[in-house]
C-alpha cells in the first residue's frame, strides 16, 4: 500500500499525540587538530567529523570548550580550555546526542637546565646541546629573536647552532605544543685580539 503525499509513511515513528518524530542521529567525531596543545589552553582547536552543525556544546575531559563556532556539518571550531597534563577526551554534544571520544593531549611547558658550552664565537656556527625535560616535541629554538638550526635527539636533549650576533650574554629558549622553557644563558664571546 502507498501513502498518500498528505500522510506520513507507515513506518514513520509517532509521538504520542499522533504527529510524525524525527529521530536525529548523534554526531561522529572522526579527528582533532591539533593533537595536543599547551596546559593553560588558550589556542584554537578544530574538530572534524558528521553531523556536527547543530553542535551546542564540545568537552574537553569534563571542561566545556569556549567560543564554539559550526564551521559546517563536518567541522567545529573551539578553543580549548585549561587542562591537566595527559590525554582528555573530547566530545561533540548535538541535539541527537553526544559523540564518542577522540583524544587530545595537554602538555607541560619544557625546561632546559644546562647548556652544554655556555660560551661560542660572536660568528656563531657553535654546535651546542640544551639538556632538560619535555624537549623531544620541541618546534623552534630561539637565540635572542633569532630562530636557530636545530634537532631534537630526545625528550631530554635538542642540538642546536648557535646562530652569529652581537658579543654578550644570549637568552635561549625552547618551545614546544606545550609552551616555551625558562630561558637559560649562553655568551657569545669577542674572539682575543693577537
Amino acid at each position: 500500500m502507498q501513502a498518500s503525499p498528505s500522510s506520513p509513511a507507515p513506518w514513520a515513528p509517532k509521538s504520542r499525540t499522533g504527529i510524525p518524530r524525527l529521530s536525529l542521529d548523534a554526531p561522529q567525531l572522526l579527528g582533532v587538530a591539533p593533537q595536543l596543545g599547551p596546559l593553560a589552553g588558550g589556542n584554537a582547536v578544530t574538530l572534524t567529523g558528521i553531523g556536527l552543525s547543530g553542535a551546542t556544546e564540545v568537552h574537553f575531559g569534563t571542561v566545556c570548550a569556549g567560543h564554539l563556532m559550526a564551521g559546517s556539518d563536518t567541522r567545529v571550531e573551539v578553543t580549548a580550555p585549561a587542562g591537566s597534563a595527559g590525554n582528555a577526551p573530547v566530545t561533540v554534544t548535538t541535539a541527537g546526542g553526544t559523540s564518542d571520544a577522540v583524544s587530545y593531549a595537554y602538555l607541560p611547558p619544557p625546561v632546559v637546565t644546562t647548556v652544554s658550552s655556555p660560551t661560542g664565537p660572536r660568528s656563531g656556527g657553535a654546535l651546542v646541546t640544551l639538556t632538560g625535560t619535555g624537549l623531544g616535541r620541541t618546534v623552534a629554538v630561539l637565540c635572542g629573536a633569532v630562530p636557530a638550526a636545530f634537532a631534537a635527539v630526545d625528550d631530554h636533549r635538542v642540538a642546536v647552532v648557535v646562530p652569529p650576533g652581537p658579543a654578550g650574554p644570549v637568552s635561549v629558549i625552547a618551545v614546544t605544543p606545550g609552551g616555551s622553557s625558562p630561558a637559560v644563558t649562553c655568551t657569545r664571546a669577542v674572539p682575543p685580539h693577537l
